[in-house]
């Protein structure tokens, strides 16, 4: 029990840990990062497989891990109990000691003890593994980078940990985003509209610089969860990752001035983002499960490369959920989300959705202390930090575990009133990464509650008519019909026509789903997929509505056309060419 609550200062105590659980399976047969690796990684994950260490990788002399994070084992092995129990404590800390007293700071003063811990410590360059080695002239290339879909356009960097500082303030981000390799020096940045560093690279364009950038590769497990924790961005994530290891993160302060190196890294990388140069970076699977098209973004020039001698490179693969950004997902919110209540008050709990790709669905439960509160509270919650780019928005005051959609959803509509409930907003920003929206960063939200008491009882099975144009019908939840129906291209009007035709006929099911196969009604992670990830709320939610005092009132049934349209990216699928590779070495890859 006390080696599984262990916490890891660097990548390679994790590795063996997991090597000593039998978590950890090392490939010897020769591996080509382009694509084989991936679809490698991706037929362990399905199965909940251990995590993977490639020690023979085509092209560079590094071996390469990946799949670190796939189970929630792993998560468990890598961060422990401790970080989510020190949370907890820490916001029961901040109403004990509202004001402070000498007896409450008495009390407490083991956690006041162990938060004097956090912090960053200053340690001298021989002292960091980090910068053992150094590259005589920058090459990338030497890099074990990774392909992972055989329309990409390049090999990217999955896992870095890019460490910017605000060109005026100087306070920092570690943030991790897309760094597709363009030749040996270069490589794009693929900073997002909502993202800390995207923040400084427009404040130092606004001015005419250049920003210096330092990306990270490896490092304690809990540096890669503080880079991808969607926290305030007043929170440096440099003192959460101290936080979650329960001591100073050692770093190097170079003596010249400038960025630190943290100390136990596997690879830094060090150079510049230049003010106003942009290239054409992509495209590339990503984690909504489709391709993100070719678009222009900054450049990262890179000076120099440092390593340890005996480098690691980790690495993750993107694609359709479930990936290990799903696992690391779920930890993350557990781990924040007792802080959800002091940035918002009326917010009793949050869950953003990993089978979606997490910004195009979210839900909460709200204080409603007086009328219509709920919405008050979803304004807020659409205001703060990365939950801007929330695409569909449900909110309940009933106690329900969020994670259970089907359950949640149950309550909603239940509750919920078809008249004054659901909002929908057009003209707002969308995740660049959604592409439904129909124009680059541009799309609609929508938000839906349901709150008080029970007003209805909801279908469980479908004994309507036949309908013109659909295949099939299946119960996901109650009260939620999906139809497996023509393509949209053959039938862009099918909602519209069944409204008019048979909306009397189907008002007993609050909202019914349009989808290309009806399989997304087999469970929950190919439910959420399909929906959320196909559908923008200002084209594609239809229903009989009445405008009342400019507010529209809808009827049921709320059809969402989740079917794919034309110019949605392709989805991810795995070269046939590929498949039959893997197909036939696989027994060479574990020794079987």
């Amino acid at each position: 029990m006390q080696e599984r609550c262990r916490l890891h200062t660097n990548l390679r105590t994790f590795i063996e840990q997991l090597r000593r659980e039998n978590d950890l399976v090392e490939i010897h047969a020769p591996v080509d990062p382009h694509l084989e690796l991936a679809e490698i990684h991706r037929r362990v994950i399905a199965e909940e497989g251990p995590a993977l260490l490639f020690t023979n990788v085509k092209g560079s002399s590094f071996p390469v891990i990946t799949n670190l994070f796939g189970t929630s084992k792993r998560v468990d092995l890598a961060f422990g109990p401790r970080p989510e129990q020190l949370m907890k404590q820490i916001v029961e800390l901040m109403h004990k000691l509202m004001p402070p007293t000498p007896k409450a700071l008495w009390s407490e003063r083991k956690l006041i003890a162990d938060l004097l811990k956090v912090g960053l410590k200053t340690v001298p360059a021989h002292q960091a593994p980090a910068l053992e080695c150094r590259q005589e002239e920058v090459d990338l290339t030497r890099l074990p980078v990774i392909t992972s879909w055989q329309e990409d356009g390049g090999p990217f960097i999955t896992l870095p940990l890019v460490y910017t500082q605000h060109p005026v303030t100087g306070q920092h981000n570690l943030g991790m985003y897309r760094m597709q390799i363009f030749d040996k020096q270069t490589t794009g940045m693929h900073w997002q509209i909502h993202k800390g560093g995207g923040f400084h690279h427009h404040e130092a364009e606004k001015r005419n610089q250049d920003l210096p950038v330092r990306v990270h590769l490896g490092g304690p497990p809990a540096l890669i969860a503080s880079a991808i924790a969607p926290v305030p961005e007043f929170l440096p994530e440099l003192l959460l990752t101290s936080l979650i290891i329960g001591q100073k993160l050692p770093v190097v302060r170079p003596e010249g001035g400038g960025y630190p190196y943290i100390a136990e890294a596997e690879f830094i990388l060090s150079g510049m983002v230049p003010a106003h140069e942009r290239r054409l970076e992509g495209p590339f699977g990503d984690h909504y499960g489709y391709y993100s098209l070719a678009h222009e973004f900054p450049v990262f020039h890179v000076k120099e490369v440092r390593h340890r001698k005996d480098a690691i490179y980790p690495a993750t693969v993107v694609g359709k959920p479930r990936q290990e950004d799903y696992y690391m997902g779920e930890f993350l919110q557990r781990l924040l989300s007792p802080a959800f209540p002091m940035a918002m008050p009326g917010v009793r709990d949050l869950w953003t959705y990993a089978e979606t790709g997490f910004h195009p669905l979210a839900a909460a439960v709200v204080r409603e202390s007086y009328s219509r509160e709920a919405l008050a509270n979803a304004f807020r919650i659409l205001g703060e930090g990365q939950l801007t780019l929330t695409k569909f928005l449900i909110v309940t005051d009933q106690l329900t575990p969020l994670d259970d959609f089907p359950r949640l959803f149950e309550t909603v509509m239940e509750r919920f009133d078809p008249a004054t409930d659901l909002f929908i907003f057009g003209h707002t920003s969308m995740d660049t990464l959604d592409y439904t929206g129909r124009r680059f960063n541009h799309g609609s939200k929508a938000v839906l509650i349901g709150t008080g008491e029970v007003k209805r009882r909801l279908p469980a099975e479908y004994h309507g008519p036949d309908l013109p144009g659909i295949r099939s019908a299946a119960v996901y939840c109650k009260g939620a019909l999906v139809l497996e129906a023509e393509s949209f291209e053959s039938s862009p009007e099918l909602a519209d026509r069944l409204l008019e035709h048979h909306g009397e006929a189907l008002s007993e099911w609050p909202f019914i789903f349009l989808v290309d196969d009806i399989q997304a009604a087999s469970g929950q992670t190919p439910f959420l997929w399909t929906v959320f990830t196909r559908f923008d709320p200002a084209y594609d939610i239809y229903a009989r509505t009445e405008l009342i005092r400019h507010h529209p009132s809808y009827c049921f049934p709320i059809v969402v056309d989740a079917r794919m349209k034309p110019g949605y990216p392709d989805e991810l699928e795995t070269d046939p060419s590929v498949k039959k590779l893997v197909d036939e070495r696989w027994k060479e890859y574990f020794g079987k």
